[in-house]
C-alpha cells in the first residue's frame, strides 16, 4: 500500500489525548486525531463534516528528535466542571503541557493513492492555517516533503526516509523510536476519531513501539 509522509517540526507541539477539564496533556509523539485535524485544516474540511475516510488510514510515527516536555502557566474561564457544566464565573489555573524542539516523521498508509495525492496537494496549498496540535503552535518547516507519497508499506516507508532533523547532542548515536498502529495488540491510545470533530468522540486504537537505526 502507498504511504504519505509528513514532517512535523516546530518550536512547540502539543498532542493531547485525554484532556477534558483545566489540565491539558500531551503525548510524547503526535496523536492520530491531531494529525487528521491538521489534514482537515489543509483540505478546508469543516469540523462538522465526516472524517471516516481519513480515520481509516493507518498511522505511524518516527521520532527523529525527542521533544522536551514543558509546562505553560495559563488561567482559563468557562472551564467545564466535573458535573459536566460550564461555569462562566469560575477562573482556574490551567496547566498546559507541550513538547519543545521536537521533530517527527509521520506516515499515513492507505489503499487509495488518489486520496493520498489529494491530501498531498492540500498540504502544499492549505485552505486554513496549519498547527501542531494547538492553533498557537505553527509548523517551523513545511509539513510536506518533496518525495512524500511512497510506494511502500508504512514501516518500510518510515525506515527508508531520510531524517527530518538531527538529534540533540545528548542523544547522538542513539536509535530512534518507531510507533506503528496495530490491529489488535500494543499500548492503547484514545485518539481514533469515531465521528466528526465537532462531536469530540474518540475511541481506542493500538500502537506498537520499537527502536530502529536510521542513518544520519
Amino acid at each position: 500500500m502507498p504511504t504519505l509522509l509528513l514532517r512535523l517540526v516546530g518550536p512547540m507541539q502539543s498532542w493531547g489525548t485525554t484532556s477534558r477539564f483545566d489540565e491539558r496533556d500531551t503525548q510524547l509523539e503526535p496523536s492520530k486525531s491531531g494529525v487528521l485535524g491538521l489534514i482537515c485544516a489543509a483540505m478546508g474540511r469543516d469540523r462538522s463534516e465526516p472524517v471516516e475516510d481519513l480515520a481509516a488510514l493507518r498511522m505511524g510515527v518516527r521520532v527523529d528528535r525527542e521533544g522536551l516536555l514543558m509546562r505553560d502557566y495559563q488561567t482559563a474561564t468557562g472551564v467545564m466542571t466535573a458535573a459536566g457544566k460550564v461555569d462562566l464565573h469560575r477562573t482556574v489555573v490551567s496547566p498546559r503541557y507541550y513538547l519543545a524542539d521536537a521533530a517527527f516523521l509521520v506516515g499515513l498508509e492507505g489503499s487509495d493513492e488518489e486520496s493520498l495525492n489529494a491530501v498531498r496537494a492540500a498540504l502544499r496549498n492549505p485552505v486554513w492555517p496549519l498547527a501542531l496540535g494547538r492553533k498557537a503552535f505553527p509548523p517551523g518547516l513545511p509539513v510536506w516533503l518533496d518525495d512524500d507519497v511512497v510506494a511502500a508499506g508504512l514501516r518500510d516507508a518510515l525506515l527508508q526516509a531520510p531524517r527530518v532533523a538531527s538529534q540533540r547532542r545528548e542523544h547522538e548515536g542513539e536509535p530512534l523510536r518507531l510507533i506503528l498502529e496495530h490491529d489488535s495488540a500494543g499500548a492503547v491510545r484514545l485518539d481514533q476519531p469515531l465521528a466528526p470533530f465537532s462531536e469530540r468522540r474518540f475511541g481506542p486504537r493500538y500502537i506498537a513501539s520499537e527502536v530502529v537505526h536510521v542513518p544520519q
